[in-house]
């Protein structure tokens, strides 16, 4: 559940902190207060997309933080978020420039990670919903949650064959007729040819590089040898000169012992200047080819780059010499390859049509059961006389189903409703009113929060149409949802707000030329003054603040009544 808010330069708000309860959370205040403003902090905090409009004016950037505490940790343990007291912390920072920074315990998370996992924690009504509901595929999705929460090997086995089914239609797609077969089998025969052809070695390209840096640099290196041996070699190089030096100290070595060592000492350094000369000599000789060599790197590196291009670096394209290898072998066995898998597939759609037949069945008995509930939810919120029916298409034939076969069967569903008795079924799109629609939607929410593990539930604008003994139903509606999990509303209906476990008065003040938004959780003083507002009647009536105390007792009992 969600345990507290922190709101930073959001819109009208400065700064704001709310603690909430863990039961029924009730904001109410005028038309254009800022109540909008809550609900957004708080569909930021479940992975709304953030617009740089938001941010209140002057400022720079802003932040909300959302303290939230769950008993299961496992889809936070997933996304390796260190959560083992069951607190997390999200946090979106955002900036004038449209950025923002969403992390979770110090984590950094996307928008879409963030909306995925707040999804297991937070359900929200509002206006999105509303239309979203509409939808065919929304609708579905309802059913089969109603149906499959607690019962999902069906449908899990019915995605494991279809994705196995596509697979193999695609390998079938991919092996085609004879004619596009052959032509595939010289493409890769090509290919294979001139990645063998080509022997390229591991590091080869590093090592051609390096030779055609020192090939590239001959003449330089051909004048500095050169020059070297001149050093050495000519009548007044150090060969000579060292020479002369081995022969003076020749002639007086058998005098001591320090002119023979020193004697010795030159005959070795001239021996090694002349062995130097001779390797210096021999690397000349080997730069009259260089020219010949250079063309002949630079032939073999544009080769092997232009492979390079084609079939990538030496490890991905030794991988796709293996998988072209592999791929001609099953294509040379085509007519084969190609008669198992039509053999396969044909194994697959009797599976998956006997499947998709036993997911049609438990859908349709399912959805009667959904029906009924949704028929007595309404008839409590004021909506007697109601029907309602999940209306599907016909089963197809095994020999033509697959033209609807989908990763969840053939089924094609549309949510009917009669709202008023003596009106025929229609589809939900066509028949239903604001009022109406926010009755159905509490309906469906109170139907389905029964099957999940979710914490938090919001409810925006679930009074919209509605009032009087309808809003009182809806108001105990809402209550007993939230004795079993959190529920935030926002409402103007006094009903509603009179079960609050926990109200915060939403108000917008101006104060030195500057308007903000402010939020007070009320007392019993406060709240039984704001449900006088909220009837209409303050400042009408003298019993007024008396009949809102005497609403707010009522409430007060009902919950005891059903705790």
């Amino acid at each position: 559940m969600l345990e507290r808010i922190v709101i930073n330069n959001l819109a009208l708000i400065s700064s704001l902190e709310i603690d909430f309860c863990g039961n029924l959370n009730v904001f109410t205040g005028e038309t254009g207060a800022g109540k909008s403003i809550i609900v957004d902090s708080l569909m930021l905090l479940i992975g709304a997309r953030y617009d740089k409009s938001m941010l209140k004016y002057g400022e720079d950037k802003g932040y909300v933080e959302g303290v939230f505490y769950t008993s299961d940790t496992k889809p936070l343990e997933e996304l390796g978020i260190d959560a083992e007291d069951g607190t997390f912390i999200v946090t979106r920072k955002f900036d004038k420039n449209g950025k923002n920074d969403i992390r979770i315990n110090g984590k950094t998370f996307t928008t879409a990670m963030l909306r995925e996992l707040m999804a297991h924690y937070v359900d929200i009504y509002g206006q999105n919903e509303y239309q979203s509901l509409l939808k065919l595929t929304e609708q579905r999705k309802i059913l089969d949650y109603y149906v499959f929460k607690n019962d999902g090997d069906a449908l899990n086995n019915q995605r494991e064959l279809y994705n196995e089914y596509t697979a193999t239609v695609k390998q079938m797609s991919r092996l085609g007729d004879e004619r596009a077969r052959a032509q595939r089998i010289d493409i890769l025969r090509y290919q294979i040819d001139e990645i063998n052809s080509a022997k390229v070695e591991e590091g080869e390209e590093e090592k051609l590089v390096e030779r055609r840096h020192v090939l590239m640099a001959s003449e330089r290196i051909k004048n500095a040898l050169a020059d070297c041996i001149n050093s050495l070699d000519s009548d007044e190089g150090a060969g000579s000169s060292v020479g002369e030096a081995v022969r003076a100290l020749s002639s007086v070595s058998d005098f001591s012992d320090v002119y023979s060592q020193l004697y010795e000492r030159l005959r070795s350094a001239l021996i090694e200047l002349d062995d130097i000369t001779e390797c210096v000599k021999d690397e000349i000789d080997k730069m009259d080819s260089s020219e010949r060599e250079l063309d002949e790197v630079v032939t073999r590196l544009d080769k092997i780059r232009a492979l390079k291009n084609k079939y990538g670096a030496y490890p991905q394209m030794i991988k796709f010499l293996h998988d072209a290898e592999d791929e001609l072998k099953k294509l040379n066995n085509g007519a084969e390859e190609y008669d198992n898998l039509c053999g396969k597939a044909l194994e697959l759609e009797n599976k998956l049509y006997k499947n998709c037949v036993l997911l049609s069945d438990k859908r349709r008995a399912g959805a009667k059961k959904m029906g009924e509930r949704i028929v007595s939810e309404l008839n409590d919120l004021g909506m007697a006389g109601s029907k309602f029916e999940v209306v599907f298409n016909d089963k197809p034939s095994r020999d033509d189903f697959t033209q609807k076969l989908t990763a969840g069967g053939f089924d094609e569903i549309e949510f009917y409703l009669s709202p008023n008795a003596g009106q025929p079924l229609l589809p939900l799109a066509k028949i239903i009113s604001g009022g109406e629609m926010s009755r159905f939607m509490l309906s469906i929410k109170l139907i389905t929060g029964d099957l999940g593990n979710i914490d938090t539930m919001i409810f925006d604008e679930i009074d919209t149409g509605i009032s009087g003994a309808v809003g009182l139903e809806v108001a105990k509606k809402l209550c007993k949802l939230s004795r079993g999990r959190q529920v935030l509303c926002v409402t103007h209906l006094p009903q509603i707000a009179a079960m609050a476990d926990a109200q915060y008065y939403i108000e917008k003040r101006e104060v030195g030329g500057n308007t903000s938004t402010t939020v007070t959780t009320l007392d019993r003083t406060g709240q039984i003054g704001e449900l006088s507002r909220l009837s209409g009647t303050k400042g009408v009536s003298t019993s007024s603040d008396k009949n809102a105390a005497e609403m707010k007792d009522w409430a007060d009992a009902y919950k005891k009544g059903i705790s």
